[in-house]
């Protein structure tokens, strides 16, 4: 037996429809409450939540004009907006319940009512409830993840000349609606930065959605950005909501722009043009309301000066350009985002650890960071794990890339035994004689790698 689900509160004057209410609802919802005065309504909703009130229009102290209904109403919708009110009124009063309706209510039952109109209207009617609530719930998880999510802009720190003139354009831009088109090699922090936009926009309380263009294939792209409907193709087995209609009234981020087909871009702009999206299978089009903000980590300009990328899609995606430096180009940061990491992951790991050293430090400056903060992050995070003691020694890092801006191998010789015997010799250096931290960086055995130094005397 299907378990039953609303919970009413009726209120009339009349006892006797009351009562003829309950005897008709009671099989068919969780619980019915009823009230002859009005007056106990804001108590009432505050001991209990009410998936639907049914409302009398007109009590005793004034029978005739509605006006007590409609100042109730306005009462219950200021307790609880996502209320869902039907009003009972007499058949003459039908114009007054249209306007009612305007005013708030859900919607009106005539006296005399038709059981089975009263019953399908009220299960209706529970079921708009239940809708509002979970909308309102998602609104409210969407907050939080928000809230969570920007948060992270917090690792979207620095004190460089070339980072203060990127959080003064964020300041600027942020609460329009313009669009953003964010620049950048990959690791460089470009999903942050449009957190960081929509975060602090008039959209904030709205949705946040991301979409890795670079990921999607010809096929699945409209799918995916635009939705679909059931039966559109073979795996159609239902309706599917696009991004940019979820993201509609928030902000659509969409990365790796620079990676769309001509097709692709062609179908983009169209929906930027129109401010609106066809679900794959649809005959009629769905208003969207977006930011976009857009990022790549290509050289945009070149890849459309050479017919790669719609120069029309280009005017419409970048009102305003937020290019971010590689953190080879601010190494004056790396001792604050040092200092930040090791923060988060001594308390992610319970560990109690020290700053670098000023040599260390010196030495995580030298480098390159091809994978940019991304790379440092996580080469932060690797050296705590495997770190042995409270400090941070140069043993502790392990650089993927195994020269340094200032520190190049140079070969007078191009013997291979030669160049192979001194980049053995370099980084066996760099890990002071440690073979175990050698061999993988050098991508050899421990013992392939007391062969070569056998080999070449070493």
């Amino acid at each position: 037996m299907a378990q039953k689900s609303g919970r009413i509160l009726a209120v009339d004057d009349n006892s006797d429809i009351l009562f003829t209410l309950r005897l008709l609802l009671n099989p068919h919802v969780e619980s019915v409450k009823t009230e002859t005065n009005p007056n106990v309504i804001p108590q009432l909703m505050k001991e209990e939540e009410f998936d639907v009130i049914l409302l009398d229009m007109n009590f005793t102290r004034d029978a005739v004009s509605g006006t007590e209904g409609f100042s109730w109403l306005e009462r219950i919708l200021e307790i609880d907006p996502q209320a869902v009110v039907l009003f009972i009124t007499a058949y003459g009063d039908v114009e007054k319940s249209v306007r009612a309706i305007k005013a708030g209510a859900t919607d009106f039952i005539i006296k005399p009512w038709q059981n089975e109109k009263m019953i399908a209207t009220v299960s209706s009617a529970i079921k708009l409830r239940q809708s509002r609530c979970e909308v309102s719930g998602l609104k409210e998880k969407q907050r939080e993840m928000n809230t969570i999510l920007n948060s992270q802009f917090v690792d979207f720190i620095g004190e460089s000349e070339v980072m203060k003139r990127v959080f003064a354009t964020i300041s600027k831009v942020a609460s329009t609606d313009a669009n953003i088109l964010i620049l950048g090699e990959n690791g460089t922090g470009k999903e942050l930065v449009a957190r960081a936009l929509h975060s602090r926009s008039l959209r904030s309380d709205e949705t946040f959605i991301s979409v890795d263009l670079g990921s999607l294939s010809e096929t699945l792209f409209e799918s995916e950005l635009f939705g679909h409907v059931k039966g559109a193709f073979t795996d159609a087995k239902a309706d599917r909501t696009g991004r940019f209609e979820l993201a509609s009234g928030g902000t659509i981020f969409l990365d790796e722009i620079g990676n769309l087909s001509q097709p692709l871009q062609a179908k983009l702009l169209t929906v930027l043009e129109r401010r609106e999206v066809t679900r794959v299978g649809a005959a009629k089009p769905k208003p969207v309301d977006v930011r976009l903000i857009s990022a790549t980590n290509m050289n945009i300009r070149q890849v459309a000066a050479e017919g790669g990328f719609r120069q029309d899609l280009l005017y419409r995606i970048n009102t305003v350009e937020i290019e971010l430096p590689p953190l080879r180009e601010r190494t004056e940061d790396i001792p604050l985002l040092a200092d930040h990491f090791l923060k988060i992951y001594s308390r992610k790991y319970n560990r109690k650890i020290s700053r670098p050293s000023a040599a260390v430090m010196k030495k995580l400056c030298a480098y390159s960071w091809p994978g940019n903060v991304r790379e440092f992050q996580h080469v932060i995070e690797r050296a705590l794990i495997m770190s042995e003691s409270n400090t941070l020694t140069e043993n502790d890092f392990y650089l993927t890339t195994h020269c340094t801006q200032q520190e190049d191998v140079e070969f007078d010789s191009f013997n291979l035994n030669d160049i192979e015997r001194k980049i053995i010799d370099k980084v066996l250096k760099k890990h002071q004689g440690n073979v175990s931290k050698a061999a993988p960086e050098l991508g050899l055995t421990r013992t392939a790698l007391y062969r070569r130094l056998e080999k070449h005397s070493l």
